[in-house]
């Protein structure tokens, strides 16, 4: 079960492009204000469990900026991802980053604020 055409060698600095994740719902519907709570706590505890946080910052960033820019931020801080849609990355050093879909799109169960 490989992807058709991906090229999976190390030595080309995998300049793979950025997309959103696909449409994902969360186990519970979710309003706008509890999805940016879940956000900031991730963001909050994620550099706890290694990795530089340069790099956590630089995914934050990429996370919450649109794809264009996110493919900039992430190739100029030297992120190496794995999964088009950041969920799996890793720095120069070979840390895992491993970023939550709700940090990076909207569950389609997403309940708007009233």
């Amino acid at each position: 079960m490989g992807c058709a055409g991906s090229s999976q060698s190390k030595g080309d600095e995998s300049t793979k492009k950025i997309r959103k994740p696909k449409p994902w719902k969360h186990s519970q519907p979710l309003t706008r204000t509890q999805l940016r709570q879940m956000r900031e706590e991730f963001w909050d505890t994620a550099p706890h469990y290694g990795g530089q946080k340069e790099i956590w910052d630089a995914l934050r960033a990429a996370a919450e900026a649109d794809l264009t820019l996110a493919q900039a931020i992430v190739d100029s801080a030297g992120v190496i991802v794995t999964s088009a849609d950041l969920t799996t990355c890793y720095d120069e050093r070979g840390a895992k980053y491993e970023l939550p879909k709700y940090v990076l799109s909207e569950p389609t169960n997403l309940i708007r604020d009233s």
